[in-house]
This record gives structure tokens, C-alpha cells and sequence, in this order.
């Protein structure tokens, strides 16, 4: 494939999901929504749909063909996963998505650790799946909560989130890229700061991994944790890097088959590396189909689908302009193909009931990120965010589908 993002037939790969062919309300379907869940190609539909119908049986549990042949797509996914993301595969652990990931670490690695007057660094930026954790492990162990604040720009402060890095903040967690604003943190240079002053980093790539090349490797964090159903893959499947220092050294989450070597009543002997964190019958159907979603991706390139989307970005932005009223949240030098916006006088939930109408799918409300909605000062904004499947057709008919609505407004 040629490596000009420009080159490569974007008709050609939109067609390659079925979904997007649909109707809704008899209106072709523009889908702005995949900062939510990404949409899934044919080739990750059929792989799992495979696996049910010719290979479907547990994993790691029998000498049977079937129990072979699953064991063996579900660690290939492991691998695929692991080269992806350039680490090894003996330190990527299998879960359901950011949010497990996130709580592993917060119960297994922080939970046992914390004290009475350590601080954990947040963003103010953050998901609530990467704050309420957090607040939870600080009730449980006297350790308390500190906010990174952000420029009007939606950029991080860096020279307070610096100073912020003080000796008694244990942790930094931050998101890759802000799932309202948009915002691409610098995260290399941030972990690097944080490890000169012994601050463990944990990086929440949800809304990274999907829209960029990432070396988990060149970042140099402690623990990065993705999702699947955003990378074109089945909901309920992501990882969790992790540097083999921590996995070795953490307690198990959950316990039960599968993560253990030997269970005797009076004592139990645990598996080694990540399948220590994997107890019970993963979503193995799940995790082939996420499998079949990097192979996708990777065949694409992530550099040509950040190209991409950027294009889109600066398209819909400049687009947007064009509406009355219309305000922007989150305009960081570097940001991810989101844009989240309010227009006066009208309430996001009924703009975007009535954009559905027009067949326009974007999502509403507060996006998860409640503290942000408020240093916004907005109660609710409505979010266009786009991937590399959508056209610059779908923006043009969404600025049209905008103007009808705001005029229906008033």
C-alpha cells in the first residue's frame, strides 16, 4: 500500500462496513459517534462469527482439537495485540476493556501500596473511569485525590502539572487523548517526568490507540490500558500493558480458574505473568475479533489513519464555523478528531434527537467527564467525533442537517 494517506481509496475501505450502509429514519446514517464505539469491518464480523461456528471451546483447559485451535487464536491474539502496540506479549493482560484495566491497577497495584498523605495526579481532562477508581482506593487507604487543571484552550497546564508532581503524589494517571475535548497529551514527556521523581504513570490510551500509532514502548509508562470495541473490535475486549516488574509483584484482582497453578485449602499457587490477571472464561470469540481488528488496522497503517482523520477534523472545524451561535469546546494545538460543541439557546440532548431524526448520529450529555463539563460551564455539550470510515459528503450533510435544526430551534 502506498504510504500517501491521500492514495489510499477511502470509498473502498468505508465499504468494507456493513453497518454504514443502513438507513435510519429513512435518512442515509451519518455515524459521528465512534469516540463512543468505533464500527466494525466485515473482516472482524466473519472472524468472530468463525470462530463460533468452527472453533468455538474454552481455552487453556483441553487436549482436544477445538480447545487447541481456541487456545491458540486467543493467545495469536495476544501476539497480534502485543506487536501492535510494540511490547511483549508476556506483559499484556487480557480484560474487557479500559475500565477493568484500570481498577486491576488501582485494587492490585495501589490498593496494597498507599498511604495515609500519599496523592494520586489526575487531569482534570479525565474520564470518570479513570477518576472514581481512584477516589475509591483513596477512601480505602487515607490517600487523597490532586487535579492537573488545563489552559482555556483545553491544553494541559504543564508548568502547574509539573509543579504538581511533588514527592508525595504516588501516581499520575492521564488520558492519551481527551474523549470531549480532544486534546493529545504529550505523554512521553510527561512519563519522563514522572519517573525522574519515582511517579508511577498509568495512561488511559482509550481514545488514543484507535486514531494514532502508539509505541507503548517509546512512551516509557508503567501501565497503558486500551479498548477494544473502539479499535473496530467486539465490545467487552481491551488490555492492559503493564511493566513486568508490576505484574510480577501484584496480587491477583480476581480470583477463581485459570489464573492459578495449584489450589489446595491450604493454600493456593498462582499462575505466572498475565494469566494471573485472567480468571474465568474470557470473551474468547471477542478477542479473536479483536485480533481480526488490528490485523484491519494495521493493514491500513495507523499513521495513514491519523492522516486521515485529521483532514476530516480540519474539514468539519472549519465547517462548523458557518453555524450561529455555535461554540467549540477544545482547541489544543494537537487534538484527535473530536469536536464537542454547543450552540446558545438549545439544549444538547434536543439537538441531537432532532439531528437523529435527519439521520445524524452524534452522541449528548456529558460524555462521562462531569468535573469537565463544569469547569466548562456547560451542563451538557453534544460530540461529533469521527474516524477514518466518514467522508467529507457525511460533513457536509451534517452542516446541513445542523442549519435545519438550529432553525427548528429557533
Amino acid at each position: 500500500m502506498s504510504m500517501d494517506a491521500a492514495a489510499i481509496d477511502w470509498a473502498s475501505v468505508r465499504a468494507d462496513f456493513p453497518l454504514l450502509t443502513r438507513q435510519v429514519h429513512g435518512k442515509p446514517l451519518i455515524y459521528f459517534d465512534s469516540a463512543n464505539t468505533g464500527q466494525k469491518p466485515a473482516c472482524v464480523i466473519s472472524a468472530t462469527d468463525d470462530f463460533y461456528r468452527h472453533h468455538n471451546a474454552n481455552v487453556s483447559r483441553a487436549v482436544h482439537a477445538l480447545g487447541s485451535e481456541a487456545t491458540e487464536a486467543y493467545e495469536g491474539a495476544r501476539s497480534k495485540l502485543a506487536r501492535f502496540f510494540n511490547v511483549r506479549s508476556d506483559e499484556l493482560i487480557l480484560c474487557s476493556g479500559t475500565t477493568f484495566a484500570i481498577n486491576l491497577v488501582a485494587y492490585s497495584w495501589a490498593l496494597p501500596r498507599l498511604q495515609p498523605g500519599d496523592r494520586i495526579l489526575v487531569t482534570r481532562m479525565e474520564h470518570h473511569a479513570n477518576i472514581v477508581p481512584w477516589q475509591l482506593i483513596a477512601q480505602r487507604t487515607g490517600a487523597t485525590l490532586k487535579v492537573a487543571e488545563l489552559l482555556p484552550d483545553g491544553a494541559l497546564d504543564l508548568p502547574a502539572l509539573y509543579a504538581a508532581m511533588t514527592p508525595d503524589v504516588k501516581v499520575l494517571a492521564l488520558a492519551h487523548t481527551s474523549n470531549v475535548l480532544g486534546t493529545v497529551n504529550p505523554v512521553a514527556h510527561l512519563c519522563k517526568e514522572a519517573r525522574k521523581r519515582g511517579i508511577i504513570t498509568l495512561i488511559d490510551g482509550s481514545q488514543a490507540a484507535p486514531h494514532m500509532p502508539v509505541d507503548i514502548t517509546a512512551l516509557d509508562c508503567d501501565f497503558y490500558a486500551i479498548t477494544g470495541h473502539k479499535m473496530c473490535g467486539p465490545t467487552g475486549t481491551g488490555a492492559l500493558w503493564a511493566r513486568r516488574e508490576h505484574i510480577d509483584a501484584m496480587p491477583p484482582f480476581l480470583g477463581g480458574g485459570e489464573m492459578i497453578k495449584e489450589v489446595r485449602f491450604d493454600g493456593t499457587v498462582f499462575n505466572e505473568g498475565p494469566h494471573k490477571f485472567e480468571a474465568g472464561t474470557p470473551n474468547i470469540a471477542g478477542f479473536v475479533g479483536l485480533g481480526a481488528a488490528v490485523d484491519y488496522l494495521s493493514q491500513l497503517g495507523m499513521a495513514h489513519i491519523e492522516a486521515r482523520e485529521q483532514a476530516l477534523l480540519a474539514y468539519l472545524t472549519e465547517a462548523l464555523h458557518g453555524i450561529d451561535g455555535l461554540h467549540i469546546f477544545g482547541r489544543a494545538p494537537r487534538k484527535a478528531a473530536v469536536v464537542s460543541f454547543a450552540i446558545d439557546g438549545t439544549h444538547s440532548h434536543d439537538l441531537a434527537t432532532l439531528l437523529d431524526l435527519e439521520g445524524v448520529a452524534v452522541r449528548s450529555g456529558q460524555h462521562c467527564a462531569h468535573p469537565l463539563l463544569q469547569w466548562l460551564g456547560v451542563g451538557t455539550t453534544c460530540r461529533a467525533s469521527l474516524a477514518f470510515y466518514n467522508t467529507h459528503e457525511e460533513i457536509d450533510a451534517f452542516i446541513v442537517a445542523l442549519h435545519k435544526v438550529r432553525k427548528l430551534l429557533g
